[in-house]
């Protein structure tokens, strides 16, 4: 469970990016809703805490569990759809247990990549045999189709990005990869000509699930139109907010009223559209630093990755980076209008407790993958040679 390991092999240039990107995200909470920044700096102390624990633990130990943990995944998904689950703006996602809350698709991210990282590991020799391949899809479906129905079609989009980079890391054929391209590219290009169609209409299941991202998508595409106008409005000031900061913003906990932020233009300020805050208080330059930090801590798990001493090391790292980088990409872009609006929040900057302790749960995982890279087995199988040789000496006399 616990290791000798070297403090040289520890990563220290990522936790001083995730201070400084989390300490970011503190103080741009303060300025968009005070009332929330105590909450956000106790999360990130208790969220650096435990993932310096974490990264302590061999993480070979923990792929032991990896079933476990994955059923109970499962559990924790079904409690949701039978009752126990907190619903807020037509969403079930939220659990509450001994006055603890907490959103179980959160935790589920990192669960399904320690699973699937010992999974792929596991199937290494036969990952491109059809069998391996649905085993692994069955294996999301179970998952994916309880976020799916919760509704929450965001995460089912990210868990589904990061499984599928997990796939590629892993070694899935090329051909495979052609192929299923071939088939989802155009399928993805039908679908969203139908569905921004006005007079389309989902049947009443699917409406129920994903009727709401719908409307969305269908703003996004046509902003303009009459019955889209009110939706249009928040990513509308959302840009607006960004364009009005500049190149250095107009500073932190600024009183202008006609601020997006001060003057209540943008609805989840300080979680869905942190970036608005961002863009309006920081300017460019502010806006460029984070997307430069951000970015950077996924090259650091991408490193980390390349230098793991197996592929369910490299899994983890990348799989983590993964998310980083698509959900930054998500929020980033729903902030500046590129995509339409998702709910999805910024790594280590959005307000959000359960999604803050999950990404350092995550990085936990990654700095324990690097205090184990190669060099590091290397000297561990010099260190049990040298004693297998004087247990041998010992028996001998």
């Amino acid at each position: 469970m616990l290791k000798r390991y070297k403090l040289k092999n520890y990563n220290f240039l990522l936790v001083i990016l995730l201070i400084t990107i989390s300490t970011i995200g503190v103080l741009l909470i303060g300025s968009a809703a005070r009332e929330y920044q105590s909450r956000q700096l106790i999360g990130v102390i208790t969220g650096l805490i435990l993932m310096v624990v974490i990264s302590l633990i061999d993480y070979s130990w923990i792929l032991n569990f990896s079933w476990i943990l994955y059923v109970l995944n499962l559990v924790l998904l079904i409690i949701l759809k039978t009752g126990f689950g907190e619903e807020n703006l037509g969403a079930t996602r939220w659990l509450n247990i001994g006055g603890f809350q907490f959103q179980p698709t959160e935790i589920a991210k990192i669960i399904l990549i320690i699973f699937f990282a010992m999974f792929l590991m596991k199937h290494e020799d036969d990952l491109n045999t059809a069998k391996t391949i649905f085993k692994a899809i069955g294996l999301l479906l179970l998952p994916l189709v309880l976020v799916l129905t919760q509704p929450d079609l965001k995460n089912t989009i990210t868990i589904s990005v990061v499984f599928c980079a997990m796939m590629y890391l892993a070694g899935l054929s090329y051909k495979v990869i052609g192929g299923v391209l071939a088939v989802v590219v155009p399928m993805l290009l039908i679908v969203f000509f139908i569905i921004t169609q006005t007079d389309f209409q989902l049947p009443e299941p699917l409406d129920d699930a994903i009727g709401y991202q719908l409307d969305r998508i269908r703003t996004w595409n046509d902003p303009e139109a009459e019955e889209n106008s009110s939706g249009a409005i928040q990513q509308n000031n959302s840009i607006t907010a960004i364009g009005s900061g500049q190149l250095t913003g107009k500073g932190l906990n600024n009183n202008s009223v006609s601020s997006a932020n001060k003057g209540n233009f943008v609805a989840e300020i300080h979680n869905d559209f942190i970036f608005a805050v961002a863009g309006e208080e920081l300017g460019f330059i502010g806006c460029c630093a984070i997307i430069l930090i951000l970015s950077l801590i996924v090259v650091q798990c991408i490193r980390i990755g390349r230098r793991a001493k197996d592929m369910a090391g490299m899994l983890i790292a990348c799989g983590v980076g993964t998310l980083v980088a698509f959900q930054s990409f998500l929020n980033i872009s729903v902030a500046t209008g590129l995509l339409p609006n998702t709910g999805t929040t910024l790594p280590f900057v959005s307000y959000g407790l359960t999604s803050l302790w999950t990404f350092f749960m995550g990085m936990g995982f990654v700095l324990n993958v690097g205090l184990q890279n190669r060099n590091f087995l290397t000297r561990n199988e010099e260190l049990l040679k040298k004693k297998d040789v004087y247990e041998h000496r010992m028996h001998r006399m």
